[in-house]
This record gives structure tokens, C-alpha cells and sequence, in this order.
């Protein structure tokens, strides 16, 4: 089973929420909070302020949270993915996109209020857990726990436990 640990940055500023548009191996694209793969080794938060400085130039200074995390489960692909969103609390910097990855093509503040349709088509575990959020706006954690079932990813059917 591979094992993935995500820190994802909800980071509001005056334009709206930051959002970062991902090129996907199979060249489809999708819009999500930044962050990423927390390395081994790695603090949840260091490598959530490394992944935003990466990918957007936002330099985060302090994080509050998690504001929710999220675990999925494909056990029929074989992996299991943790996901912790952190609200950053004090940062600054201009948005650039200069992904070491070449993930991250685009960035950039989203209204509130149109964030459902940047988000539409994206994996509900990303949807579901930033549009409450958006419309809640809670202090205590939340967790968002989904089961992906099936052996091709392009057909697998998610449910949310």
C-alpha cells in the first residue's frame, strides 16, 4: 500500500482564496489550494510553507490548524492518502508560478464565491472538504474520510464514509 502525506494551504487574501491550476501526467488540468507531497523527514507544516513557496511565491510565516484533513482509501489501487489543510495566518510575497515539478502552470486569488466552479471537476476529497469551508468557515478541525473503489483510476467510484 503507498502511503501519500498532503499539506494543502487555504491562504485568503483581500482577491479571495489562493488557488493553483495542476497539469495532470495525463495533460488534463484542475484547480486546488497549493501544497503537496510532504517529504520523509519533513515537518507537516516546513514542507507545506516550502510547497506554497514553490509553487506560488507566497511565503507563509505562521499556520493555523489543521483546519481539516482528509484520508482516502483505494485499496483496489493500492494506496492511501492523508491530507492536512492549514490556514495561513500571517505571510507575503508577490504570486509567481516556478514549480520545480512543473505541476503548478497557473496561480491565482479566487473569489469566494467562484471557487465551486474552479473546483468542479476535481476530486471530491479537494472539492468537498474547501467548499464547506468556504461556506462554514469553522475553527475546530474537521476530518473527511473517502473510499475510492475499482482498479482504474478513471472509473473508480468515491464515496465519502
Amino acid at each position: 500500500m503507498r502511503e501519500w502525506l498532503v499539506g494543502g494551504g487555504l491562504i485568503l487574501g483581500r482577491d479571495g482564496l489562493l488557488l493553483v491550476r495542476n497539469r495532470r501526467r495525463n495533460g488534463d488540468h484542475d484547480w486546488s489550494p497549493p501544497g503537496g507531497v510532504i517529504d520523509e523527514g519533513e515537518s507537516l507544516l516546513d514542507g507545506l510553507t516550502r510547497e506554497v513557496r514553490e509553487e506560488t511565491g507566497v511565503v507563509v510565516t505562521r499556520w493555523r490548524g489543521p483546519v481539516y484533513r482528509v484520508e482516502v482509501l483505494a485499496p483496489d489501487l493500492g494506496w492511501h492518502l492523508r491530507v492536512e489543510a492549514h490556514e495561513a495566518v500571517e505571510y507575503g510575497g508577490e504570486v509567481r508560478v516556478d514549480d520545480p515539478d512543473g505541476i503548478v502552470v497557473e496561480a491565482a486569488y479566487v473569489d469566494p464565491a467562484a471557487c465551486a466552479d474552479h473546483l468542479a471537476g476535481c476530486h471530491p476529497w479537494v472539492a468537498e472538504p474547501l467548499g464547506a469551508w468556504l461556506a462554514e468557515r469553522w475553527q475546530e478541525p474537521r476530518t473527511f474520510r473517502y473510499l475510492v473503489r475499482g482498479v482504474d483510476a478513471s472509473q473508480a467510484v468515491v464515496t465519502r464514509r
